[in-house]
């Protein structure tokens, strides 16, 4: 499993403008099954997404996020091997 963290680069009105495409690259994670969690960070500097796949994978797909691409963004990618979970998350260790 991985914690995908977003971090804007650039001031709100201009990660504003690049919500949309990215809302849509978000969805489109989850359809493919890769994504599992998602959220913005509060205070609104970024997100984190909960993503299963492999590092290469989603390092790639993280570079197409319209953040990304549109320069308002990075991306942390940090590999957890979860070893315990709550009730009703056992599917999320490896």
């Amino acid at each position: 499993m991985f914690i995908l963290s977003l971090a804007y680069t650039a001031p709100l009105s201009e990660v504003d403008k690049h919500v949309a495409p990215h809302m849509d690259w978000v969805a489109g994670g989850y359809d493919s099954g890769v994504f599992l969690a998602s959220g913005r960070k509060e205070p609104r500097a970024g997100g984190v997404i909960l993503a299963r796949g492999e590092r290469l994978a989603l390092e790639a797909l993280v570079a197409s996020d319209p953040f990304v691409t549109a320069g308002v963004a990075v991306y942390e990618v940090t590999e957890i091997v979860l070893s315990r979970t709550t009730s009703g998350l056992e599917m999320l260790k490896g």
